[in-house]
């Protein structure tokens, strides 16, 4: 019989981490969120799925509903809440309550021994700060801390930040991602696939235009902006954003943030069709993150936000509006979470590299270390 690689999901939210690990082969067993709109999601979508805290259910409920017995689990995946550890706000990191959900997630990983585990989050846990009681900056890193929780379950693990769209994702995303094996497997990151520039056109960048065009006329649910900002997005042209208003009407669009520091490339910003979209944010109409219709005098509406995402099209999400737009905003994009699911397989299967006798002077293996390097990935036990 072949193996199926039955596995479990944590932090679920609408399941793009688990629809792509799926893709890859890897079989979702049973999924869990804190959120009920997540969890109604995966309901409607045919999933099992675990309503409550982490912190609350113990690893035998989660291998019961899974069918599963300890250390059979092929995988564990999940994003811990990721909030503390964005680049934006305060940064309390691991002093947040939020962000030490994480070692939640450690629990599980040391009570149950799945072969491999998947972490994701944003790319701040990189460079976010440990604070002090007092909330004051230390000397030490967030992701300091979570190398040395996996250490302790003397898991071999590689991580770094990957950028999606270089998986065939319609839309430049960063997501801090790690892999680790517990039986100290040849694990890797994903190389890339996708490139700006290629002599093949199936290699290149994904652009908006390839994902939503055939929805500029039937868009399905959508927001609304509101009346004063539509005003000034109807100045924009395809692919602008406030820069490119009237100099006269500047400061009175822009209002408080006309004199604040940063790129400010978010306020009435118009994507461009021929473009791979910006990061989808949980909501396309707040003033610093707009994302107008290429086209249209409209935000980008759920199906739109949904095909960036790469959710297939007869996915249901359930819940408010709002909820909605966070669901899909909040998710894994579902190329970058099958190109991970592809290489945790390859590595069980063995099948991740040709054994060849190098040819001296030929120069192929800098190269594949150069490939390797572009894409990001960092080895936590170098």
């Amino acid at each position: 019989m072949k193996d199926t690689k039955k596995s479990i999901s944590l932090f679920s939210g609408a399941m793009g981490l688990d629809i792509g690990l799926q893709q890859a082969g890897i079989d979702i067993q049973i999924g869990q969120d804190f959120n009920k709109a997540c969890v109604n999601t995966m309901f409607q979508n045919g999933h099992k799925a675990i309503l409550g805290d982490i912190c609350r259910i113990e690893p035998e409920e989660l291998l019961s509903a899974a069918g599963l017995t300890f250390g059979e689990p092929f995988l564990i995946c999940g994003g811990p809440p990721c909030q503390p550890f964005s680049t934006a706000g305060k940064r309390l990191g691991i002093n947040d309550p939020r962000g030490s959900l994480f070692r939640e997630y450690v629990r599980m990983i040391d009570v149950i021994r799945p072969r491999f585990f998947v972490m994701e989050n944003v790319k701040g846990l990189m460079s976010s700060p440990l604070k002090d009681a007092d909330g004051k900056n230390t000397a030490g890193k967030v992701i300091d801390i979570i190398l040395e929780e996996f250490a302790k379950l003397n898991y071999k693990t590689v991580y770094g930040v990957l950028d999606s769209v270089n998986y065939g994702v319609p839309q430049f995303r960063e997501r801090f991602v790690m892999i680790g094996s517990r039986d100290n497997e040849d694990i890797f990151l994903p190389i890339p696939t996708h490139f700006q520039m290629h002599q093949n056109a199936a290699y290149r960048w994904s652009t908006l235009g390839d994902c939503i065009r055939d929805l500029e006329n039937t868009p399905g649910e959508c927001a609304d902006f509101t009346p004063l900002r539509l005003k000034y997005l109807k100045m924009v042209p395809e692919g602008g954003n406030w820069k490119n208003l009237p100099p006269d009407i500047l400061k009175e669009a822009m209002g408080g943030a006309y004199s604040s520091g940063g790129g400010k490339v978010g306020f009435y910003r118009r994507l461009s069709y021929s473009q791979p979209s910006p990061t989808v944010v949980t909501s396309p109409i707040q003033k610093a993150t707009m994302m107008c219709h290429p086209t249209k005098d409209r935000p980008l509406s759920v199906a739109e936000y949904a095909r960036i995402q790469q959710f297939p099209n007869d996915w249901k999400f359930t819940g408010t509006l709002v909820d909605k737009y966070r669901q899909i905003g909040n998710a894994v994009p579902v190329g970058l979470a099958k190109a991970i699911g592809e290489a945790i397989v390859a590595t069980a299967d063995n099948t991740a590299t040709v054994k060849v006798k190098r040819i001296r002077g030929t120069g192929i293996h800098e190269k594949i270390q150069e490939a390797i390097r572009l894409g990001g990935i960092n080895h936590a036990d170098d």
